[in-house]
């Protein structure tokens, strides 16, 4: 059986994404404002500072690449495990280095990985979801992160 397309607007694919696919549940944090110590005269990070925590989906860009730096060459803050962080458009956009963990999900190898905002959630005028550039932090080869 066919669904009438006539009529579906963005607002109603986005409704179903979110429900289909953003099952998982994911934190945005970053540091926080960075506190003295007196007794070592330092200022050292302040406790993290959630920024988004709800409905989510990371899932891997492709398999494993090689990454070549050259020395003295510029290049795209690039990584071997890039992955994308899809949320709903009503979530706040990450800024570059904040961190993305799994709270709630389905595969339990996932929770409590964190990936690293490589860049700031990509737009367009056909979003459905925001998609997040991330890299991965944490991953254990057979051990839960």
């Amino acid at each position: 059986m066919s669904v009438p397309t006539e009529g579906l607007t963005l607002g109603a694919v986005s409704a179903i994404v979110e429900k289909k696919i953003l099952t998982d549940k994911i934190r945005i944090y970053r540091p926080g404002e960075p506190i003295f110590n007196p007794d070592t005269g330092q200022y050292e990070p302040g406790p993290p500072v959630t920024i988004y925590e709800g409905p989510g989906a990371i899932f891997p860009t492709g398999g494993p690449s090689v990454v070549l730096h050259l020395a003295g060459q510029a290049y795209v803050d690039d990584t071997p495990s890039r992955y994308r962080l899809l949320t709903p458009l009503s979530a706040p956009v990450a800024s570059r280095e904040d961190t993305v963990t799994v709270v709630q999900a389905e595969d339990e190898s996932a929770i409590g990985r964190t990936w690293r905002v490589i860049d700031i959630g990509e737009t367009s005028t056909l979003s459905v979801v925001r998609t997040t550039w991330v890299d991965q932090n944490t991953q254990k080869s057979g051990t839960v992160a």
